[in-house]
């Protein structure tokens, strides 16, 4: 369920790498609650876009607000700590870490006692380390991962460290979760499987979702509101069924007439 109100807003963000205009005014808004697909061709920008909300990029025009706080500006260090928590097209987990560890470290961010009180092992330190625990044993329960917490993530398949890495991102509790390309690399069975983890996750920890994807049958069925780009600008937002008959997306991104984007 969607909330009324705006979790995520972009007011007019462009972005460019020297002659190159990687973004161009891109504006669009999503309510609290909602799952919003970003899609579009390779180098439409959504990467880009992705960069500025988290903190890695900061545009050269335009705002960002998460929850009506300016967020450009004060640098990827603080986006956890903010309410932003964020996973990668390709797999950053660390390879002689065990499950367990791996989704700890999404939690360090949260931190507030410093390094002097953690090295004398001050209450505060003790008090936060104790929180980190009790919110892995509930992610790894909610992502089902409690059975391979202690296996080194080499171990795993493909598509149990996807949701490894999406777990370190929750543990952080965020309030909007960015996922690039989650659906990358997976098989149609596991596919499915990440369609009905998502909706879960949505379900219990009622956070907003923005993801990026290619997988268009995925971003159709799953997303209540899409928003594609295409050379850097938004040309459709809306809910699924209208951006998939926006004759620019099927020219830009799609490549086939509407009718057979409605198959795919």
């Amino acid at each position: 369920m969607t909330g009324g109100g705006t979790a995520l807003a972009l007011d007019g963000i462009a972005v460019r790498f020297g002659a190159v205009v990687a973004l161009d005014g891109v504006s669009f808004t999503v309510r609290p609650g909602a799952i919003c697909g970003l899609i579009g061709p390779n180098g439409s920008g959504k990467t880009t876009l992705f960069n500025c909300i988290s903190g890695f990029y900061r545009p050269q025009r335009g705002t960002i607000a998460l929850d009506g706080q300016p967020i450009i500006g004060l640098g990827r260090h603080r986006m956890a700590a903010l309410g932003i928590g964020r996973t990668f097209q390709n797999l950053a987990l660390f390879r002689s870490m065990t499950v367990r560890d791996n989704i700890l470290v999404g939690a360090h961010p949260q931190g507030r006692s410093g390094l002097l009180a953690s090295a004398f092992a001050l209450p505060g330190p003790r008090r936060e380390e104790a929180a980190s625990r009790r919110r892995l044993t509930e992610v790894l329960d909610l992502l089902d991962l409690a059975g391979v917490a202690d296996a080194p993530v080499t171990a795993l398949p493909f598509g149990t460290a996807k949701r490894v890495e999406i777990a370190r991102a929750l543990i952080g509790q965020p309030r909007l979760l960015l996922l690039d390309e989650p659906a990358c690399g997976l098989n149609h069975a596991e596919v499915a499987a990440l369609e009905a983890l998502l909706r879960h996750i949505r379900a219990h920890l009622s956070l907003t979702i923005l993801l990026v994807e290619h997988h268009m049958a995925l971003v159709m069925r799953l997303c209540e509101h899409v928003v594609a780009l295409a050379s850097g600008r938004c040309i459709a937002d809306g809910t699924p069924a209208e951006v998939q008959n926006s004759p620019e997306v099927v020219r830009a991104y799609l490549g086939t007439p509407a009718r057979d984007a409605r198959a795919a």
